[in-house]
């Protein structure tokens, strides 16, 4: 990557086919509270922002800039009881150094891509936030964000697959 944002345009076929595959996939419904904390210019917003919606859970709205402070994200998913979020690999190690992490414990779903997720990673969020799954995704923005999944286990030491479509 350059590190300069380019555009990729995505239909809204593409995207609604992309939700209704997520919600397939992870099942929330109206007890759940989605943490949209993505600056809206990256792909992975659009989950976040339409997902919630779509399917009657609630969209908690991260301030500008806490995506990048553990003490603020972990305010704010106790706070709203979050129970699923997106990180970036490299964030969600930021994240995880957090003393208070285990506190979280209403996330269910934490959502991984963007990067590759190191095993050694995925090993600390499962004992860390053992009540959670623990889900990599992998695919181009032009595929509407993402084409394959893997439910992390303790088991994927070596390595974390990219998953199946």
């Amino acid at each position: 990557s350059t590190g300069k944002p380019k555009g990729a345009g995505n239909s809204h076929r593409a995207l609604v086919n992309r939700l209704h595959w997520m919600q397939k996939a992870y099942a929330l419904d109206g007890s759940d509270t989605v943490l949209q904390k993505t600056p809206f210019s990256f792909d992975v917003s659009v989950w976040e922002f339409f997902w919630p919606l779509m399917t009657g859970a609630r969209l908690a709205v991260a301030l500008p800039g806490d995506h990048r402070d553990p003490e603020r994200l972990v305010q704010t998913i106790r706070e709203h009881q979050v129970t699923t979020l997106h990180f970036v690999p490299s964030m969600l190690q930021a994240f995880l150094t957090h003393p208070q992490v285990e506190s979280c414990n209403s996330l269910r779903r934490v959502v991984c891509s963007g990067e590759a997720l190191p095993a050694e990673l995925a090993g600390q969020v499962l004992k860390r936030l053992p009540q959670a799954g623990l889900f990599n995704l992998y695919g181009p923005t032009e595929a509407a964000i993402d084409v394959t999944h893997w439910t992390c286990t303790p088991d994927d030491v070596l390595s974390v697959p990219i998953g199946r479509p």
